[in-house]
C-alpha cells in the first residue's frame, strides 16, 4: 500500500458534486488522491490554506506557448489574416524566446488554477526550440500534453496547406516525435501530434500519422471548422467537406481532439460523436477573432465529449482559465437566451476532465476524484473582498473567479503555486526578461 505523504486539511471540498466542509485531502507518495475524508483522522505533512475551498486543477484542452510573447498581435483582423502574423512570428522564434514563452504563459496558466494544458506546436524543424518548450515546462512544474507540430502539404497561403518554411519530411517527424517520448519519459509531460487544420495532411499524411499514433496510444490535436475556411477549401480541392475529409482518410477516432468546431453542422456532429472524437472549446479566442460560437449545449446533448482550451495569448490574449471558465458559460447563455445554461457543476467537469479520455489523462467527475492525481485548486475567497461575502462557493468561483483567489496549487500532490505565486520560478527575473523584450 502507497504510504499517505501530504494531507490538504480541514478544507472545503467540492467532490462527488457536492461541497463537503471540514474535510482532508488525502495524497500518497505516488502523488494520487487517496481519500477525502473528515478532518483529523490522519497526520501528515500538511498544505495549509486556511479557509480554503478544493477544487480540481483545470485542464486547458488547448493553447500555444509561444503566443505569450505576441499578446495583441493583429489585433481586429480575421482568422486568416491572423494566421499570416502568427506565422511571421513563428518562423522568427529561437529557443531562448520559445523558453521564455513557455515559462511566461504556463505560469500564468498555474496562476488561474490549470494544472495540465494541452499545447499545440505549430510544425518547426528547429530540435533545440522543442527542447526549450520542455525545458520551460518541467521548471515551472505544470503537467502537459505536448502536441508536436505536423503537416505534409506545403503551401504558403496557409488556405491549402501550410507554411513550406517550418516544414520537415513526414518521417523526420515521426522519428523526433518518438525521440521526444523518451526524453520525456517518466516526467509530467506526455507527447501528442498537433496538425494545424485538415488541409494541412495529405491522405498518405493522415494515414502515416493515424497508424503512428494509434500504435502509441498518443492523442492528435487538430484545428477543426474555426471559420468555414476549412469547409470550402475541403470541398474545393477534395470535393467534401472538412469532416468527411477527415472520415475519408480514416482520421476520426478517439484519441483526436479537434479544436473549435464553431461551424459544425449537425450532420458534423453525429459523425465527431460517433468516431468517439473529443471537442475542445475555445469561446474567448472565437470571440476574439470573430469566428462565431461553437454549439456546445448541443454537443453535450448528444453525447459528444467537450473540454474547455483558453488558446493562446494572440487570440485570447491571456492564460486566465477562470476567464474562460465564466465566459464559456454566459456566451451560451447569451446565444441561446437562457440564464439556467452551463451553471458550477457542469463547467467544472467540463473543466476539469471533460476530454480526459481523449488525451490519455484519468477521469475527474464531480469534483475531487479519489484514484486521480492530486492535481489541485486551494481557493480562497478572503484573498479579494470583490468575491464577498459567499453565498455559494460554485456561483461564487463561476461568476467572480480570478486568479486573485488562487492560493495555492499542487500538481500531484507538489505544491507549485504558493500564496498565489510560484515556488519554482523567479518571478522578478521573469518579469525583467519579458520587459526587455
Amino acid at each position: 500500500m502507497s504510504a499517505v505523504t501530504r494531507i490538504v486539511p480541514d478544507a472545503t471540498v467540492f467532490t462527488g458534486g457536492a461541497w463537503e466542509p471540514h474535510c482532508d485531502i488525502i495524497i500518497d507518495d505516488t502523488g494520487n488522491v487517496v481519500a477525502v475524508e473528515p478532518t483529523g483522522t490522519r497526520t501528515a505533512t500538511t498544505v495549509t490554506a486556511p479557509g480554503a475551498h478544493v477544487i480540481p486543477g483545470f485542464v486547458n484542452t488547448h493553447t500555444h506557448l509561444q503566443q505569450s510573447l505576441m499578446r495583441g498581435v493583429a489585433e481586429c483582423t480575421p482568422l486568416l489574416e491572423w494566421l499570416l502574423a502568427v506565422g511571421e512570428r513563428s518562423v522568427a522564434i529561437t529557443p531562448e524566446r520559445a523558453y521564455l514563452a513557455t515559462v511566461a504563459a504556463s505560469s500564468e496558466a498555474l496562476r488561474s488554477g490549470t494544472t495540465t494544458l494541452v499545447e499545440h506546436m505549430w510544425p518547426h524543424p528547429s530540435t533545440a526550440v522543442h527542447e526549450a518548450v520542455i525545458r520551460g515546462l518541467r521548471d515551472t512544474g505544470i503537467r502537459a500534453v505536448l502536441g508536436r507540430g505536423v503537416a505534409d502539404r506545403p503551401d504558403a497561403t496557409r488556405r491549402w496547406g501550410f507554411e513550406p518554411t517550418l516544414m520537415q519530411p513526414l518521417p523526420d517527424v515521426l522519428d523526433h516525435i518518438d525521440e521526444l517520448r523518451s526524453a520525456v519519459g517518466g516526467s509530467a509531460i506526455t507527447m501528442a501530434a498537433a496538425v494545424p487544420n485538415p488541409r494541412s495532411l495529405t491522405g498518405d499524411g493522415m494515414a502515416a500519422l493515424r497508424s503512428f499514433a494509434t500504435d502509441r496510444s498518443m492523442a492528435v490535436s487538430i484545428h477543426l471548422l474555426e471559420t468555414l475556411t476549412d469547409d470550402t477549401m475541403c470541398r474545393e480541392h477534395a470535393g467534401v467537406g472538412a469532416v468527411d475529409y477527415l472520415a475519408g482518410g480514416d482520421f476520426l477516432w478517439d484519441r483526436l481532439l479537434a479544436v473549435h468546431c464553431v461551424e459544425v453542422s449537425d450532420r458534423d456532429r453525429a459523425v465527431l460523436r460517433d468516431h468517439g472524437v473529443g471537442i475542445s472549446h475555445n469561446p474567448l479566442s472565437n470571440m476574439r477573432l470573430g469566428s462565431g460560437v461553437a454549439p456546445v449545449p448541443a454537443m453535450l446533448t448528444e453525447g459528444l465529449r467537450v473540454g474547455l482550451g483558453v488558446d493562446g495569448a494572440a487570440s485570447n490574449d491571456t492564460q486566465n482559465m477562470l476567464e474562460t471558465f465564466r465566459i464559456a458559460s454566459y456566451l451560451q447563455r447569451a446565444t441561446h437566451r437562457r440564464a439556467d445554461l452551463l451553471g458550477f457543476d457542469e463547467m467544472l467537469d467540463m473543466a476539469c476532465g471533460g476530454v480526459n479520455a481523449t488525451i490519455g489523462r484519468p477521469e475527474v467527475a464531480g469534483g475531487v476524484t479519489v484514484g486521480a492525481p492530486a492535481d489541485l485548486t486551494l481557493i480562497r475567497f478572503d484573498r479579494d473582498y470583490a468575491t464577498l461575502p459567499v453565498t455559494d462557493p460554485g456561483a461564487s468561483i463561476l461568476t467572480t473567479g480570478s486568479p486573485t483567489i488562487v492560493d495555492t496549487v499542487l500538481v500531484g500532490g507538489e505544491v507549485v503555486v504558493a500564496d498565489g505565486r510560484s515556488t519554482r520560478v523567479d518571478e522578478s527575473g521573469l518579469i525583467a526578461a519579458l520587459r526587455a523584450l
